[in-house]
């Protein structure tokens, strides 16, 4: 069961960081996951394989007189204790194994539940020389703010990054836009850069590559806007 367990976490973040996203190193977020019942935010690993939201099994959905959403996608959670076995140690105390478990859990807006909490949003606001450095990108791509994800879409030439309020400061915010701009400077109607128009498979050192250039032309463009210190780890 364990290493099952393991197996599936290990996709999912694999699976993240194909899409872009580097899990544990996401500069916004004010509204982590929560369950709904207990309001209590979820731990370690868990905050990385979920979206912010309230989420609840299918036993607690039912027992508040809810139903899930027909089409409903599931998310896994994980849950893990240590427990005693009958075996002693050298000392004469229980040998402890650890035990660990998975759940399926569901968003509650995709149920006919309501959430039980309002989003806090920060109060950031947009900053004039990194805003100007945006406005002046000739051919730009087209940028939306919303979700939890950040990335690039060539095939859209698309840009989209989570609203700034969700940041932890409007200098993180600009310094994830910026990390996406540059990925769009590859698009075959700019640079037709390799990494981004070429077949590069993930984790290879052309896909290693294009990061690099991602995050020094955000860094630059962080130290053109004045705030590169705040950012630069």
């Amino acid at each position: 069961m364990s290493q099952k367990v393991y197996d599936i976490i290990t996709s999912k973040i694999v699976e993240k960081l194909e899409q872009g996203t580097i899990p544990w190193r996401k500069p916004w977020g004010s509204n982590p996951a929560v369950n709904w019942v207990t309001q209590k935010p979820y731990k370690g690993i868990n905050q990385m394989l979920l979206e912010p939201g309230e989420y609840a099994t299918f036993k607690q959905i039912n027992e508040a007189g809810g139903r899930v959403n027909k089409g409903a996608k599931s998310h896994i959670i994980t849950f893990w204790k240590l427990m005693e076995t009958k075996e002693l140690d050298d000392e004469g105390k229980p040998v402890k194994v650890p035990l660990l478990r998975y759940y399926n859990v569901f968003d509650i807006k995709d149920t006919t539940l309501e959430y039980k909490r309002t989003p806090k949003e920060r109060d950031n606001n947009y900053l004039e020389e990194a805003e100007a450095i945006v406005k002046r990108y000739n051919n730009a791509p087209l940028i939306e703010n919303g979700g939890d994800r950040a990335f690039y879409r060539p095939s859209q030439d698309l840009v989209v990054v989570p609203h700034i309020k969700d940041f932890n400061s409007p200098e993180e915010y600009y310094s994830t836009l910026f990390h996406e701009l540059v990925h769009s400077t590859g698009h075959p109607s700019r640079l037709d850069r390799e990494g981004i128009t070429g077949t590069i498979k993930f984790g290879s050192a052309k896909y290693s590559r294009e990061d690099l250039i991602a995050e020094v032309g955000a860094s630059m463009l962080c130290g053109h806007s004045g705030f590169v210190q705040k950012t630069l780890d």
